[in-house]
């Protein structure tokens, strides 16, 4: 189930499913040990023998946030129960607090007392072995812990503490949990529990008729006991609700910091664009890692997550960032780069988020021979991005070391890792982690790679590598023009691949529609106009389109991944965000009036349509449906819609005859 709503602030990360469970807590490094791990923590009401879990089909809801901010607004109503719930979530920028205010509407007319309970299904650092679960008589709220990972819940309603609780084991030995015993309205009282354990705690409020009451729940994270009561205290002493309204003004003061100007593009776009500057902050850790995606549903599919730096996305949603005028993220990322990069100045397929090597599938050796488990794109990409960082913020003495301890490593790299013959870069992976070849846009990435090494040797210094990085772009380049583009067919290849024949390696061209061929003049190659360009774009365009209502392009022509019909004329593919946004850059690269430019922006309106209702973006949909496919949210779709409303707005600006501002709208 895609993740339907996301709250974090750097330190934690929390995400809820469309019905209302939370289901993922990572904690103290995004992305790192999910505290949850996709099971369900639930909240349920009771009264006079009837029980209702928000999760279950009484309950109509509505999910969002309110405006510019990570505090959620939600809406759940169960005309069965007589109740109006309003539900604020969200995570304290600053302290690592959970708070939740839960305005409860009595819709009948005669007082009622209610029962709310809030069930924990916590496995510390992704197990259920060795938790303990505790009543804490200091604080009178519950306690999870295991090692230096301590989660306090609580909370007041009506000047009145916790009800009742109650901890036990769960999914062991038969028990279900205690979740279960909260569904006739009363909880035992077993102070402590270890092992694989649960909890659960209830609040008693008293409902006049058609009145409302508000409720308070609070999750304290630290690293032992006493910090968690601190945090404790410190909610008491604030107040829970002026924590909350810290938070929201927080985050309406950080997305807003800028004076947008959104030219002509409507509203639902404009408020698109800003909830994905947020939600991507939810997804970068504040020690530097960009993850992306912290959904744990893949697990049921996949056995593995999507909780990990990829250098590509993370080096594009860095572009994104910087370009919108939010650089702290990325300079973060740019020192976390300096220390994941290899000695051999490459990275890797992936890391996890502190840094260290993640899982791959590339293997090390080939036809007997070694070879680099890498897809290069993912070394020249950083480099792009850390010249791109400095155009838009010109910080000199900040961004020098990172020229001699990361971008000249890359440099280095990618000048040497290309075929003397052709100029092309050797075989590596393609972007989409499928195929080893060498592909037009990886290529596309090495020449803006190395151009950006050029630049940044030229600015400290370093003249004479720049002038050999400056070299082996135009080799690249001309490379492309003779081997990557095919006169016969009028466009670009996705890529070539060499096989060996009669003592000779032979090249075999790969004719395949792909939509990564946007490099070709995303990554500065080729001006988006050249008709070589243009022809391979319209190609892609008529070719990877999805012929049904829901439309997009597909990654690739009979694209397997989530493919959800065998119709590949129709539908090549499941519709993707990024794919079908790289579309929308081209229109805008190219338009020279606002008429031309009506084809982007019906594009970024057609992204806008495919968000929930919240504004979470996933990977891909379903071609008939147009449910999410695969994660949500996905940090490289929402990154990807910021980068083309900002190239939007600044080809607007252009058309405007007022210039543009870097694609910032400022």
């Amino acid at each position: 189930m895609p993740r339907a709503l996301v709250v974090g602030n750097g330190n934690m990360l929390i995400n809820f499913d469309s019905q209302l469970n939370m289901r993922d807590l990572y904690y103290p490094v995004v992305g790192m040990e999910n505290h949850i791990g996709g099971q369900r923590c639930s909240t349920g009401f009771w009264e006079g023998g009837h029980f209702s879990w928000l999760w279950e089909d009484d309950w109509q809801k509505k999910l969002g946030y309110q405006e510019d901010s990570l505090v959620t607004f939600v809406q759940a109503i169960n005309e069965k129960m007589g109740l109006d719930v309003q539900i604020n979530d969200g995570v304290h920028p600053h302290f690592n607090i959970f708070v939740r205010k839960m305005t409860i509407k009595n819709l009948r007319n005669w007082p009622r007392r209610m029962r709310i309970f809030f069930n924990h299904d916590f496995s510390i650092s992704e197990n259920n072995i060795g938790d303990t679960a505790l009543f804490d008589p200091v604080s009178r709220g519950i306690c999870h812990y295991k090692r230096d990972i301590y989660l306090l819940a609580n909370g007041a309603a009506q000047g009145r503490g916790i009800f009742q609780y109650a901890t036990g084991r769960k999914r062991f030995l038969g028990a279900e949990g205690t979740w279960r015993d909260a569904e006739d309205g009363w909880l035992g009282g077993n102070p402590i529990d270890h092992g694989s354990v649960d909890s659960t705690i209830s609040f008693e409020i008293n409902l006049e008729a058609r009145e409302e009451e508000n409720l308070w729940y609070w999750i304290a994270l630290g690293d032992r006991l006493e910090a968690v009561r601190e945090l404790d205290n410190l909610v008491r002493d604030h107040g829970p609700g002026y924590l909350l309204q810290e938070t929201m003004d927080y985050c309406r003061n950080w997305v807003n910091r800028h004076d947008w100007n959104f030219g002509d593009l409507p509203e639902k776009v404009s408020k698109l664009f800003k909830q994905s500057l947020l939600i991507v902050r939810t997804h970068c850790d504040n020690n530097g890692a960009i993850l992306a995606a912290t959904d744990s549903d893949i697990l049921a599919t996949a056995r593995d997550t999507y909780n990990y730096i990829w250098p590509r996305d993370a080096a594009l949603v860095a572009v994104a960032l910087d370009r919108v005028g939010f650089p702290e993220i990325p300079v973060r990322f740019f020192r976390l780069s300096a220390q994941m990069i290899t000695d051999g100045g490459y990275n890797l397929q992936r890391y996890n988020p502190d840094g260290s090597p993640g899982s791959g599938w590339y293997p090390l050796i080939r036809d007997a021979r070694e070879q680099l488990p890498i897809q290069e794109d993912e070394t020249a990409l950083v480099s792009c991005a850390l010249w791109h960082h400095y155009r838009q913020c010109h910080d000199f003495e900040e961004m020098a070391p990172f020229y001699w301890n990361l971008a000249k490593k890359m440099g280095d790299f990618l000048l040497q890792f290309r075929d003397p013959q052709t100029g092309l870069p050797l075989s590596s992976y393609d972007l989409w982690e499928e195929r080893w070849g060498v592909f037009s846009f990886t290529a596309a990435s090495v020449h803006a790679g190395l151009m950006a090494a050029a630049n940044l040797g030229n600015l400290f210094g370093d003249t004479r590598s720049a002038e050999h990085y400056r070299q082996g772009a135009e080799e690249v380049r001309e490379g492309m023009e003779r081997y990557l583009y095919h006169e016969k067919v009028g466009r670009f290849l996705r890529g070539i691949y060499y096989r060996q024949r009669e003592g000779k390696m032979e090249p075999i061209p790969d004719f395949t529609l792909d939509s990564s061929l946007y490099g070709l003049f995303g990554f500065g190659v080729f001006p988006a106009d050249d008709p070589r360009v243009e022809r391979t774009m319209k190609a892609v365009e008529e070719g990877l389109r999805v012929n049904t209502w829901v439309g997009g392009l597909a990654r690739y022509t009979a694209d397997w991944y989530y493919r959800m019909s065998d119709d590949i004329e129709n539908v090549p593919g499941s519709p993707w965000i990024i794919t079908t946004l790289w579309l929308a850059e081209w229109y805008a690269a190219k338009a020279k009036t606002k008429e031309e430019l009506a084809q982007a922006r019906s594009i970024l309106e057609w992204a806008a349509d495919r968000a929930m209702e919240s504004g979470i973006l996933a990977e891909q949909f379903h071609p008939y449906t147009g449910e999410p496919l695969s994660v949500a949210p996905l940090t490289w779709s929402h990154s990807t819609f910021i980068l083309a409303v900002a190239n939007y707005i600044d080809k607007w600006e252009v058309t405007e005859g007022r210039g543009g501002d870097r694609g910032t709208g400022r």
